[in-house]
């Protein structure tokens, strides 16, 4: 079969723009072939180059003394003492998610899992943050059910619990729904494995599963929005088998064990291109890659449909020719494959050979280093309209609203598709803040949670970006975790739209300000665009990952509550119903701003609870629903009802960032009061948990029937 012409519409079925073709041109002096056309696709779309974003993320704060390895690599490497680090990243698998959301999710989850075994880290925890459109959208209830048995389906055959995330619903993701999937894994801290290709001559081998014809094009229709042709695009999705993930890991990490491994870098996005380009790239040598090498599942696969499927559990590694055989002999005992597809060279060429002919022979840093960079035209997110009168709300009617709706009501049914308690290290299973598991063999424990609030993005993206952190950073606080570093996952719409690259840009400004006040770098992350159908945009929802360590789980906030303890509010009274839950969920309103984000205030009330964890004996942190969520959920976790003082509505259901609602016995209140004024930070009581009525103010309903609503309502939308 002979390579089409390359026309203007092949051109642009690429996603590559007229000037960029001719940049293609310019580089390499004539025509591109087929196959070295869908390369440069590949390499130059969003998903690959970060064209549009790497400007902006120069900016956010990377580094620290806790960080061992920051973004550039397969994930990021925070060093957690005692000569161990812990190895985390989360990533985007949005469009395949809509498209067939099974695999979509599956294959999410798939991905994360290499990215941190690749780095010499077995996988210990993992989370997802999903959103989807409108519970009663005729598309929304088969995503859920198909994105959550992908996520449950990939992560428990593979045998990592998952410790925490979000399930959010809105009319912003009807046609375009979110799954970011993070994973974060434990390895010594002097046994980290980087992906730069070093050495002259060494071979180039790939391992694992058979190359198929699923996902090719992949990467290229992640960087592009859907329209009506959306079903035509299934053939880009990749299909999975957790159990095939399970024996890489396996074999993976015993290679690496046996220093055969020079660099070695998980065949993702792009598949075969992306891999050997970034290994090259990062080592500043060219790569030749002979295709007839490579172990195939189907017949007459063309050098195209090679170098650009997204077949799973996939690696490329560069080896220490010395140990090949050993190297070998490991991945023929896990029934792998193993083969020596190619070799490193000096020039800077990638060249791709197939049935003795040259495919493609191209200069490799101008597909990776040297690929395009924009400063996109954007323009600021306009300053919010004052908030219209809220009227008062009768305080239980308000919680019922908020408890029966799809986004406040418990996960329950979620949850149960997961296995929590694989590897028998989980301590906090998905739930209130943060999930933690211990550090197997010690007693350190590490605090894992997913945040971010997209209609605070919309209405102000500095605030929101910002806030994102905040909530993360209090969420790891509130189980007595000291936070370490994040990683985000930027999900946007269109960035040739200026007023989504404004909100991108406002939303990297105050990722970036949080980060460095909270003392919190970004150390992986990745970057999701056009996330749009038919023109309209997802509300931009800049996910944040965030990890945390807590030295000794015997010390750690146990979360537990018992009847006649003190509620105490940390931070202050509510005041800010601007975009608030309430507005959203009670009045069906989305307007005022985005609350503001004291990030001293939220430094040292987080210090404050972490200072005094002792005399805390459960602490959850105030967001979505104010004080009246807060506690209703806390109280209700532990079979009790809850008595708060407040009755007004802004003081129940406010916003105001940078607190906490504390529980514990009445000689702890007291200690706290004074610890608390010693340290100049507000702290009140707000009332009292027991008994079997929740009561706020002189509204009150028993616990028993609001609990039935909260823990099932989920279930009766969507089961």
């Amino acid at each position: 079969m002979s390579d089409p012409a390359i026309t203007p519409d092949l051109i642009a079925a690429h996603g590559l723009s007229p000037a960029e073709y001719d940049r293609i041109l310019e580089i390499m002096g004539r025509e591109p072939s087929f196959t070295e056309l869908g390369i440069f696709s590949a390499m130059w779309n969003e998903h690959c180059s970060y064209k549009s974003s790497k400007l902006h993320l120069k900016t956010l704060p990377t580094t620290g003394p806790q960080v061992i390895c920051g973004p550039g690599e397969n994930a990021g490497v925070v060093d957690i003492g005692d000569g161990q680090a812990v190895v985390f990243k989360m990533e985007s698998h949005n469009h395949p998610s809509y498209i067939e959301p099974y695999q979509g999710a599956a294959t999410g989850v798939g991905g994360i899992l290499r990215d941190v075994f690749t780095m010499g880290a077995r996988p210990v925890a993992a989370m997802n943050a999903l959103s989807f459109g409108e519970p009663s959208h005729p598309k929304t209830r088969q995503l859920v059910h198909g994105v959550v048995e992908g996520v449950g389906g990939y992560g428990n055959c593979f045998g990592v619990p998952t410790v925490g995330g979000e399930v959010r619903f809105h009319a912003s993701y009807n046609g375009n729904c979110l799954v970011n999937a993070f994973a974060a894994g434990i390895a010594d801290a002097d046994a980290i494995f980087y992906s730069a290709a070093s050495g002259v001559g060494r071979p180039v081998v790939y391992l694992g599963a058979k190359t198929g014809r699923d996902g090719v094009g992949g990467a290229t229709m992640a960087s592009a929005e859907f329209d009506d042709t959306i079903e035509e695009k299934r053939p880009t999705v990749q299909v999975g088998d957790p159990f095939t993930e399970k024996r890489l890991m396996e074999a993976t990490l015993e290679l690496m064990a046996t220093g055969a491994v020079v660099s070695i870098q998980d065949m993702g996005a792009a598949g075969l291109t992306c891999s050997a380009v970034e290994m090259g790239d990062k080592g500043g040598l060219g790569i030749r890659l002979d295709l007839d090498a490579v172990p195939v599942r189907e017949t007459a696969m063309t050098a195209y449909e090679m170098m650009l499927s997204e077949s799973q559990e996939r690696m490329l590694m560069v080896l220490d020719p010395a140990r090949e055989d050993a190297a070998r002999a490991v991945f023929e005992k896990w029934d792998l494959d193993f083969a020596i597809v190619g070799e490193t060279i000096a020039e800077d060429r990638f060249v791709i050979v197939h049935g003795g002919e040259v495919k493609a022979d191209l200069p490799l840093s101008t597909l990776a280093s040297s690929a395009p960079e924009y400063d996109r035209p954007w323009v600021p997110t306009p300053e919010a309209a004052p908030l219209a009168h809220v009227p008062p709300v009768d305080p239980i009617d308000g919680l019922r609203a908020l408890i029966g709706s799809a986004n406040y009501c418990a996960r329950d049914w979620v949850v149960a598709q997961y296995d929590t308690q694989v590897m028998a290290d989980t301590v906090v299973t998905p739930g209130l803040d943060a999930g933690v598991i211990r550090v197997h063999g010690t007693d350190k424990g590490l605090a894992f949670t997913s945040d971010v609030t997209p209609r605070y993005v919309r209405a102000n993206p500095e605030r929101g970006g910002a806030q994102a952190v905040a909530e993360a950073y209090r969420n790891l606080v509130a189980k007595g975790a000291r936070p370490l570093a994040t990683t985000d996952n930027l999900n946007f719409g269109n960035p040739e739209k200026p007023e989504i690259m404004g909100q991108f840009v406002g939303a990297i400004r105050g990722i970036g300000a949080a980060c460095t006040a909270l003392d919190m770098p970004i150390v992986s992350g990745n970057v999701s665009l056009y996330n749009e159908t038919d023109g309209a945009g997802i509300d931009p929802t800049p996910t944040i990952g965030a990890v945390g360590l807590i030295e000794n789980l015997g010390r750690r906030i146990q979360g537990r509550v018992t009847n006649g303890m003190i509620a105490l509010l940390l931070g202050g009274a509510g005041t800010h119903l601007g975009r608030s839950a309430l507005l959203a969920e009670h009045l069906g309103r989305e307007d005022g701003d985005a609350p503001e984000v004291d990030l001293a205030a939220e430094r040292a009330h987080g210090e404050f609870v972490l200072a005094n964890a002792g005399w805390i004996t459960a602490c959850t942190d105030l967001s979505d629903g104010g004080l009246a969520l807060a506690a209703f959920t806390l109280a209700e976790a532990n079979g009790l009802g809850v008595t708060l003082d407040p009755a007004d509505t802004a003081e129940l259901f406010g916003e105001d960032q940078g607190r906490y609602l504390l529980a514990c016995t009445f000689d702890s209140a007291e200690a706290l009061m004074v610890a608390a004024g010693q340290a100049d930070v507000p702290l009140t009581m707000v009332g009292q948990f027991g008994g079997g009525m929740v009561r706020f103010g002189t509204a009150e309903a028993p616990l028993e029937a609001l609990s039935d609503l909260y823990r099932g309502r989920f279930e009766t939308l969507f089961a």
